[in-house]
């Protein structure tokens, strides 16, 4: 959360997808730019009051729509344009169907920035446990695949801890030693899982994906588990994925890579996802770089068509004029729209994450003595933000 922000109540717990917002518009936010503001006796009596609440065991915390209209929420920047996310990934397949070398694919062009195939990709640090591999076979590996010239933020590392033995604090020091950490793929879920307990219980399986996931949306980045797909076969590939519907059920999305021929140099990997749209992407082998290569989509990407809101406060910045600074109203009016300005603001709570990944336009709700503000700042391409995390995020408990 922004230092200039503060609560005069506790903000609700997380909840299944893990995230929570980084501000409140409504009475229960009171955000300043330069001091704080004192609250009043009847305030802090409501505040008390709330806190007493929320103590009491019974105590659900809930949001009615409109709180939900007031609030707002970080953008969450893709790592791959219309491919992956931020969130919680199975990549699965069969073994020696080329998975690790796909993964490396994906790590070397997200921790350099290149576009994927016909996907743009925001770059970042990368942290690939490769723990079916060894450092020597990653060298010839990736030597084949990229050359020799290589970057400083993609990190391999060959073993790790256990999933509650360790494996948490582990990624945790990574991320906050490496803060521009976008993707970290665990190269296989089985290395990392205990080797005692159900293997086979949903409970268990979705405790383990839930646990991973707990993670990721802490920190804010996308994480990619690579496991197996099970020998008998399902009209839906997604039914192939080895073990219980546990897994995919507390993941956000899975990618499943398939040959027709198992020595053919052709693929098909199908993408299904909370966030990301359902693709069929046909994949063929370069035999000599090792390297997948797109043959073609099968299924075209959806695209919502313009808002025509944001598109004029696209247009009311420029690289002339790229910060506007005042209050709801005057927004309304600068922009010439019949429209209250309180169903304005709402309207840019819910679309901040589009105004910033479609615009480069931060959009900032700020409530002050004078009442509330809006900061609109048009910010470089290249700059990326994180979805709900702090640069201290909790690092206790969990996997």
């Amino acid at each position: 959360m922004r230092e200039k922000e503060k609560t005069t109540v506790p903000i609700p717990s997380v909840g299944a997808d893990g995230e929570q917002s980084l501000s409140y518009v409504s009475n229960e936010i009171i955000a300043t730019e330069s001091k704080e503001i004192n609250p009043t006796d009847e305030n802090m009596e409501e505040i008390l009051r709330e806190m007493q609440r929320m103590a009491e065991p019974s105590y659900l915390p809930t949001m009615t729509m409109s709180q939900l209209y007031d609030t707002v929420y970080e953008s969450r920047v893709p790592i791959i344009d219309g491919l992956l996310y931020p969130g919680t990934y199975l990549f699965v397949g069969a073994p020696k169907v080329g998975k690790s070398f796909l993964m490396a694919q994906i790590a070397y062009h997200v921790s350099t920035g290149q576009p994927l195939w016909n996907y743009p990709v925001h770059a970042g640090t990368v942290l690939y446990l490769a723990l079916e591999d060894d450092y020597r076979r990653l060298q010839e590996r990736l030597s084949r695949m990229f050359g020799v010239e290589g970057t400083d933020t993609l990190h391999f590392a060959t073993c790790a801890k256990q999933l509650g033995a360790g494996l948490y604090e582990q990624l945790t020091r990574f991320v906050s030693e490496h803060k521009d950490t976008r993707l970290i793929i665990i190269d296989t879920l089985q290395k990392i899982r205990d080797a005692g307990g159900d293997k086979f219980s949903y409970a268990n399986d979705y405790e383990i994906i839930g646990q991973l996931k707990h993670f990721a949306d802490q920190s804010g980045i996308a994480l990619l588990l690579v496991h197996h797909t099970r020998k008998q076969q399902a009209d839906d590939r997604f039914e192939r994925i080895s073990g219980t519907n546990g897994l995919l059920g507390a993941a956000d999305g899975a990618f499943i890579l398939e040959k027709e021929k198992r020595t053919g140099d052709t693929a098909v990997l199908e993408v299904s996802g909370r966030d990301q749209p359902e693709q069929k992407l046909i994949l063929k082998k370069n035999m000599e770089r090792l390297t997948w290569e797109l043959e073609r989509a099968e299924t075209e990407l959806w695209k919502a068509p313009p808002d025509p809101i944001l598109e004029k406060v696209a247009d009311m910045l420029s690289e002339d004029r790229p910060e506007w600074n005042g209050s709801p109203t005057e927004l309304a009016e600068a922009l010439q729209l019949d429209m209250k300005p309180n169903l304005l603001t709402k309207h840019l709570n819910v679309n901040k994450a589009r105004l910033f990944n479609e615009y480069q336009i931060d959009y900032e709700p700020v409530r002050t003595h004078a009442g509330r503000r809006i900061i609109l700042n048009r910010v470089s391409p290249s700059v990326t933000m994180r979805d709900g995390c702090d640069d201290d995020f909790d690092s206790g408990g969990g996997i």
